[in-house]
């Protein structure tokens, strides 16, 4: 049995430890190849970096594994402990460490942006909080929980959808003023101080006091039936309804004050989750979970991780977090939050009552996106052993690219890579390729070109996936020969001929693989090339349409640069000109109803 010595890498020696100062800091793990693997903080350096030398069983399984990988540990000392923690913060957005809470999305968070900057303001999604005057809701952590908000909202609070430039062109209503979804501030059929109001009562909806608008809208219904105002109480009855059925989708969980969040952190040997419930205004506002595969740490590490990594930046930090554990750092990580949030926050582990249910709520969602994730680890391991089979790999792949190419008659090609780790998609990997270097309709040069572009960046993947058969196959083998034994394996994927299955090609074999029609790995196969023609032939129609309706545009006598973009800046578009009304047209500055006439037919038609 190995001994601690072992175990221990040698930047852990007794020496090495001893020497190290009993003062604030930061520390980092790296590999042998001088990879930054984990980055820790400690109110003592010594003290804390001497205690991942205690016994492997008494150390999570996952700091022992990153030990196994640690070859050298450097530190540095700071003044404080929250110094330390600020600057260990920075660290990790820098070098992104293996073994360290990392989000997936941590900066990509969307936030629901309502444009108060704006005379009749507007719901949109924004990526950034900024400081423009707008008011930001969230984040969200789901883009599609969101997209649903958005839709939703819209049906209550009908305000306008439309862009500045589309807006101030605007002569007639659009078809969201007739479906009663908008109020057309554009056209002045919107009175300011209706508008102004709804987009109160919105205020007060998204910050959780959706009874109070409930009460107002209901009132208000009411006044509008006694005058015999008879349009309008329809209007806002079904404005009512609507906002009644969102409610019915929310539990009330405890007073209507009450404004925090709720952590719950469940570990297994596959990795840890942590499940997150959001209460504003006394309801559920929102749940996600982060699924944590390789974070290195106790669990009160993980959670004091995932605090400052969930409220870094730009947050909506509530004045209260419950937790189901608290982390050993409580009163630096408090100070931090409080700091950040321009106000006291506070962490605690609920015992009794309508918190300690959440929490229970939190951690049974935590328990069952675990047992979810495990089979699904489950079912990855059997399609795995069954790719490393089938592809004759040396082991079991973990991250698996696609290659696809899009194009008509080789205009406008678009390259599509995609990616897939441990069975699912890794979307933050995935890219498109705008074809540089060929010229015509050659699919073997543009899928060399893109392996080529894709090769000149690490972080390769264990099997590369081409849409194509033997011919695509013989266009970028030597590519991947070029690198040696750190090249993917490579392999194709062809449509079947007829109604046969799909046929999957490998460099060496003239004939394709003989699998299993039902073959869970050809199935997965077929998914990833699916994703990435899926992912590609999207940008190409795009690409596609916009220069086909853009060179239409270029041909149209009297309309030169100058006036092309005074079009595009009224329009937006190529496609919200061809949309756009001749009159609408006609009022940009120096085209008039002639040409406005020419540009309508001209694109139009196709």
């Amino acid at each position: 049995m190995p001994g601690k010595a072992d175990r221990t890498p040698a930047c852990l020696s007794r020496a090495a430890v001893a020497a190290l100062p009993d003062e604030p800091g930061v520390y980092l793990f790296r590999d042998a190849s001088g990879e930054v693997i984990y980055v820790g903080k400690a109110a003592s350096l010594k003290s804390r970096v001497a205690s991942y030398r205690a016994p492997a069983a008494s150390l999570p399984r996952k700091t022992v594994v990153m030990l196994g990988r640690a070859a050298s540990l450097e530190t540095i000392v700071t003044a404080t402990e929250k110094e330390a923690l600020l600057l260990e913060a920075s660290l990790i957005k820098k070098h992104r460490p293996r073994y360290n809470v990392v989000l997936r999305d941590d900066k990509n968070y969307p936030w629901l942006k309502l444009t108060l900057n704006e005379e009749w303001p507007r719901l949109a999604v924004s990526r950034r909080r900024r400081d423009d005057g707008a008011r930001y809701f969230g984040p969200f952590a789901s883009a599609g929980a969101l997209r649903e908000t958005i839709r939703v909202l819209g049906r209550i609070f009908p305000l306008r959808k439309c862009r500045n430039a589309v807006m101030r062109n605007q002569k007639r209503p659009c078809l969201d003023f007739q479906m009663g979804r908008c109020l057309a501030p554009c056209c002045g059929l919107a009175g300011k101080e209706e508008y102004r109001a709804m987009v109160r009562d919105l205020i007060d909806v998204l910050e959780g006091r959706n009874r109070r608008v409930e009460r107002r809208l209901e009132a208000e219904m009411n006044r509008a039936a006694e005058t015999l105002a008879f349009e309008r109480a329809a209007i806002l009855r079904d404005r009512l309804a609507d906002l009644r059925r969102t409610l019915e989708r929310q539990a009330v969980v405890t007073g209507a004050r009450a404004f925090f969040d709720v952590f719950s952190l469940v570990s297994k040997e596959g990795g840890s989750l942590v499940a997150l419930l959001r209460v504003r205004g006394g309801m559920i506002t929102g749940t996600a979970e982060f699924y944590l595969p390789e974070a290195a740490g106790s669990p009160a590490d993980i959670i004091s991780q995932l605090l400052r990594r969930f409220y870094s930046g730009d947050t909506d930090i509530p004045p209260e977090i419950l937790l189901s554990l608290l982390p050993d750092d409580r009163t630096a990580v408090e100070e931090w939050l409080s700091a950040a949030a321009g106000r006291m926050v506070r962490l605690a582990v609920p015992a009794r009552g309508g918190r300690r249910r959440l929490l229970d709520m939190a951690e049974n969602n935590a328990v069952r996106g675990l047992e979810k994730r495990g089979k699904m680890a489950a079912d990855w391991e059997n399609v795995a052993a069954e790719l490393e089979k089938t592809l004759g790999l040396a082991r079991p792949p973990v991250l698996v690219e696609c290659v696809d190419i899009s194009t008509t008659g080789g205009r406008e090609p678009v390259g599509a890579l995609v990616c897939f780790a441990g069975g699912a998609p890794d979307k933050a990997r995935w890219r498109h390729y705008n074809i540089r270097e060929v010229e015509g309709q050659d699919d073997y040069a543009m899928m060399r070109e893109v392996v080529a572009r894709r090769l000149e960046h690490g972080d390769l993947p264990d099997v590369l996936l081409l849409d194509g058969g033997r011919g695509h196959l013989a266009a970028v083998k030597p590519l991947l020969r070029e690198r040696g034994a750190a090249a993917p394996a490579l392999a194709a994927i062809a449509k079947g001929r007829g109604r046969g299955p799909d046929r999957v090609f490998v460099p060496g074999n003239r004939e394709p693989l003989e699998l299993d029609p039902a073959s869970p790995a050809l199935f997965f196969l077929m998914r990833i090339r699916d994703e990435a023609h899926r992912f590609g032939i999207t940008r190409h129609r795009r690409r596609r349409d916009r220069a086909g309706l853009a060179s239409r545009l270029d041909r149209i006598s009297g309309v030169g640069p100058a006036r092309k973009r005074a079009l595009i800046a009224a329009f937006g578009s190529v496609r919200g000109i061809s949309e756009a009304a001749v009159e609408d047209i006609a009022a940009v500055r120096g085209v008039g109803p002639e040409l406005a006439a020419r540009i309508k037919e001209t694109l139009a038609g196709g």
